[in-house]
């Protein structure tokens, strides 16, 4: 029965080429032309498999080492893609975004910092196994395929520094600031003061004991604070920049964060906005919020630009990281191939299966869905007094 259920499945795959080969031998190919990649069943599929929601379920398989595959996973994605309007997922994720919307203020705070730690707070230990000495968890920017992910990251960080335009003594804000190198960076090279602000207790500690060895505590500050509790009366910054933790905020709250960001911006200053972005308007799906980025959303670039009006910003740049972050990815897959041994002791195979299949998927999609990471560089009201060019930015 269960079998009969996976044929029917594969069945209505109207588009691209691929071969299955299930638990009793028997192997099928679909579609009409040689195929690119193998689906291998090891053993018969459990009860609990459901086909509604084949996203969370495949990866589930693959976890427990169920399934596996031969040949390339970009290919995996690009038919998922190719046929995704055969097929329902809505399932586990539905129910997530019923459940978030009626929580309250406090509560989805709370939920929102239990989801950051979920994955964040896994250990430094775990994450500097496989980041750079930068300990970045974004997208790295590369000059050449040949650059180090270090050099690439230390690049994309300078990036951002001249796109913001900074002048010595002038208040610097980085929302959701990771591990500290940003805001240390700008204090170092621009002078100015920055302060960041985390929910990660992990990367609080790292980046507070960083600032102290580095010797500066008066220019350079971090705050264990979710930024709606930032209060604006108090603070005030010339420029603000957030990379990555867009995505985190969830879709209900994609204005609040613009209006938080409005409240804290001196008139004229200016802001930039690093994030994932999807094509259209839809969830991420079950098996990534289940298991990787709880309660998280990512916002089409149409969906983030309709918003800027709303609070006066007004687009100056944008662009499109998206190849970078899947070199990224690609180094990232590669530090961590070289430490399983080390991630398994910690943590178990089933772990190291998952992280294994988010970062190779991931890499995979920015190839092939569209996915995509911008930097959207915008001021609040008109700014006349900027360069005329981004000439210093590509120099």
């Amino acid at each position: 029965m269960r079998k009969q259920l996976l044929k029917s499945f594969f069945e209505k795959i109207s588009e691209g080429d691929f071969e299955v080969k299930y638990w009793d031998g028997e192997e099928v190919r679909y579609g009409t032309g040689i195929p690119r990649v193998k689906l291998v069943f090891h053993k018969p599929l459990p009860l609990s498999f459901n086909l509604e929601d084949p996203v969370l379920s495949f990866g589930e398989a693959y976890m427990d080492e169920i399934i596996d595959f031969e040949g390339s996973l970009e290919e995996i994605i690009r038919i998922a893609e190719l046929n995704k309007h055969n097929f329902t997922s809505n399932g586990l994720k539905g129910k997530a975004f019923s459940a978030i919307k009626t929580l309250g203020g406090a509560a989805a705070r709370l939920k929102q910092k239990q989801n950051i730690r979920h994955h964040y707070d896994l250990g430094n230990d775990f994450f500097s196994l496989w980041l750079d000495e930068t300990m970045s968890y974004s997208c790295a920017y590369f000059k050449t395929p040949q650059d180090s992910l270090h050099q690439a990251q230390i690049q994309k960080i300078d990036h951002i520094l001249k796109k913001m335009q900074l002048q010595p003594g002038e208040r610097l804000l980085d929302i959701g600031s990771g591990w500290g190198w940003l805001i240390i960076r700008a204090a170092q090279q621009y002078g100015v003061r920055a302060l960041g602000i985390t929910i990660s207790e992990e990367q609080f500690r790292a980046t507070k004991e960083r600032i102290s060895q580095l010797g500066l505590s008066d220019r350079v500050e971090v705050k264990l604070l979710d930024y709606l509790d930032l209060d604006e009366k108090e603070y005030q910054f010339d420029k603000i920049v957030s990379v990555g933790m867009f995505e985190h905020v969830g879709k209900e709250n994609l204005p609040v964060y613009m209006e938080k960001v409005n409240k804290l911006l001196v008139p004229g200053g200016l802001s930039l906005l690093h994030t994932i972005s999807g094509v259209n308007e839809n969830p991420v799906n079950s098996w990534i919020d289940t298991y990787i980025f709880p309660g998280g959303y990512i916002p089409s670039l149409r969906e983030t630009v309709w918003l800027l009006p709303e609070y006066d910003f007004h687009t100056l740049h944008i662009e499109s990281l998206r190849m970078h972050y899947a070199m990224t990815l690609d180094r990232w897959y590669e530090n961590f191939c070289n430490h399983i041994a080390d991630v398994e002791e910690k943590f178990g195979r089933r772990f190291v299966r998952m992280w294994s299949l988010y970062l190779r998927s991931c890499a995979a999609s920015f190839r092939t869905s569209g996915l995509d990471v911008y930097q959207m560089l915008f001021s609040k009201g008109l700014n006349n007094s900027l360069p005329l060019t981004l000439e210093q930015v590509y120099a």
